[in-house]
């Protein structure tokens, strides 16, 4: 395990040769092998060894790496014996024409774009094998074929490239190719958040299909990503896919650091002391039933930074596709995420095959992306009709279980608040800031001021529907607003929010948590021309509603004075706001 604690290596023989610190994962290698799978697509959260492994896969079997044992030794995969007491993997090293090439650039939702760096991808690889088209064994066709391979090529070319990339390396090495692309997903991702979906999911299915399915080239396949995308999207008709997702045992501690394996890395760097504090900020990832697991680039930077406590993982990119679903969801999402954040778990359904159709207007779709993306972590499952614990091996085609979900750890409660606090940045950032400064300070006209500010900077943001009613648009503004107070007031103020209210208000309570601050109370209300004549009714409702309801009696039992509790009524109507 001994070497530099660096970032940014992703190339097994350059981690090797270099002295960076390795803590060995080629077990992977053994397991695959042994599995036989045709097609394997493995789904981790992102900086989680997926290229890295994806790589060492390539330096053990390549041909290009052929007599490069010494990259192996004392690994597990180069010391594991057979009952023979033979080394039973030497003799596969460096035996295999190998395909390897990763989407992981592909960072555009333009679909143009999209595909036009898709061929830049396929195209390297071929750079890559050149020389082996200078045989005799290749015809000029071939040759012709081979060179029309550039980021200029067709659409109908690329999706055939890599189908024939693989025949013409069983022609020349007389052996058929193990294909290995990383972060297939990384493309969707983005043309979801774009709006070309349909579009990408067009020319991936084909691709796909020419690569994987009808390829008679094709040895073995990995294919990595972070989600699951349901197969009917992308991977229709191939039967012989192998899935494992987070939830499975398989190569359940092949991705990741293990517990054990963290301990003794900080023992090495002399940080044995932080052990408990490295557990609460970065532990909790779980894959299958194996827990403790922990994410490689937090431990490495922690201990490459001195030591330095920081969200080193959620500070990377990729957060994008979350904040997005988190800020545009609906109620329910909202209130999910305040229990979150509150340090509580709740329950949900969860489908691995993620539809990215479905994102929108679907809470247990969100919840089964943040699983799958690493920010929530499974507590427990349980059997809806029998009420019993069970666990992740058991059959959920009847959509019989339950998962209990919390955030994973502090590092990614931490992104969380950040990412809550950056939804009122820009201009309304300003505007939010001086509106907490008169809501502590009980001056009403600077609260409608500045309120009406950020509602007007902000409703967009929140605005998760095309169509959105004059009810149901401020609903998702004061949700995604409570959210804000508790991010912002929550080392002063223990926030509450009361969830029978109904629809069209929302109960949120401050309780000071040192003696000097006042209490708050904010009733919400939507304007209901039925109801009220005018704002300034629906206003007075609000405030009869707290007064009838007794809200401020719980605050008033632990030893606030009434004078000492302040009572709001927030009415809106549109983007407009009225505070009395």
């Amino acid at each position: 395990m001994a070497g530099i604690a660096a970032l940014g290596y992703q190339n097994y023989e350059e981690i090797i040769t270099e002295g960076i610190l390795y803590i060995d994962k080629t077990n992977f290698i053994s397991e695959w092998w042994e599995c036989k799978d045709k097609v394997t697509l493995i789904t981790r959260p992102r900086r989680f060894g997926k290229t890295l492994n994806m790589s060492t896969v390539e330096c053990f079997f390549s041909i290009r790496y052929a007599g490069r044992g010494e990259l192996f030794e004392g690994k597990s995969v180069w010391e594991a014996k057979a009952a023979d007491g033979e080394y039973k993997y030497r003799k596969l090293q460096g035996t295999f024409p190998v395909v390897f090439l990763s989407f992981a650039t592909v960072k555009t939702g333009n679909i143009d774009a999209m595909k036009t760096a898709v061929k830049q991808a396929i195209c390297n690889v071929y750079n890559k094998h050149r020389d082996m088209m200078q045989d005799s064994v290749f015809n000029e066709n071939e040759r012709e074929y081979y060179n029309s391979v550039k980021d200029t090529m067709s659409d109908d070319t690329a999706i055939m490239a890599l189908n024939r990339l693989s025949e013409y390396m069983e022609k020349y090495y007389g052996k058929k190719a193990i294909i290995l692309l990383d972060e297939y997903d990384t493309p969707m991702q983005e043309s979801w958040l774009e709006g070309t979906w349909s579009e990408a999911v067009s020319f991936f299915r084909n691709l796909f299909e020419a690569t994987f399915k009808t390829n008679e080239h094709v040895y073995r396949s990995i294919v990595t990503g972070i989600t699951r995308i349901s197969k009917e999207s992308i991977f229709s008709g191939l039967n012989n896919l192998k899935v494992v997702t987070t939830t499975s045992d398989k190569y359940a501690e092949c991705f990741g650091f293990s517990e054990r394996e963290v301990f003794d890395a900080l023992d090495e760097a002399g940080l044995g002391d932080e052990k408990q504090k490295v557990k609460r900020w970065y532990d909790g990832f779980t894959f299958g039933s194996h827990s403790d697991i922990y994410n490689p680039w937090s431990i490495i930077s922690f201990i490459g930074n001195n030591a330095k406590y920081e969200a080193y993982w959620t500070n990377t990119s990729g957060n994008d596709l979350v904040n997005s679903l988190i800020q545009r969801g609906d109620v329910d999402i909202k209130q999910t995420t305040e229990e979150l954040l509150a340090g509580r778990s709740f329950e949900a359904k969860i489908d691995e095959q993620i539809i990215f159709s479905q994102l929108e207007g679907n809470a247990d779709a969100v919840w089964s992306l943040l699983l799958a993306t690493g920010y929530l972590k499974v507590l427990g499952t349980r059997n809806i009709y029998t009420d019993e614990a069970c666990d992740d091996e058991e059959s959920d085609e009847d959509g019989d279980v339950w998962y209990t979900l919390a955030l994973t750890n502090f590092e990614v409660k931490k992104m969380f608040r950040r990412m809550i606090a950056g939804w009122f940045g820009g201009n309304a950032e300003k505007y939010y800031n001086a509106f907490i400064k008169a809501l502590l300070a009980d001056d009403k006209k600077a609260m409608n001021r500045y309120m009406n500010q950020v509602a007007l900077n902000t409703f967009s943001s929140f605005d998760s529907g095309s169509k959105p009613s004059e009810y149901s648009e401020p609903e998702r503004f004061y949700h995604g607003f409570v959210l804000g107070l508790i991010v912002d007031l929550s080392g002063r103020y223990a926030i509450t929010s009361n969830r029978e209210s109904g629809f069209g208000r929302y109960d949120v309570m401050l309780e000071p948590l040192k003696e000097k601050d006042n209490a708050v109370i904010i009733e919400f209300k939507v304007y209901d021309p039925d109801d009220e004549k005018t704002l300034a009714d629906t206003v007075q409702s609000a405030l009869a509603q707290i007064e009838e309801k007794r809200y401020g009696a719980a605050l008033e039992a632990k030893g606030i004075t009434s004078g000492r509790i302040y009572k709001y009524g927030f009415a809106f109507k549109g983007k407009e706001c009225l505070i009395g």
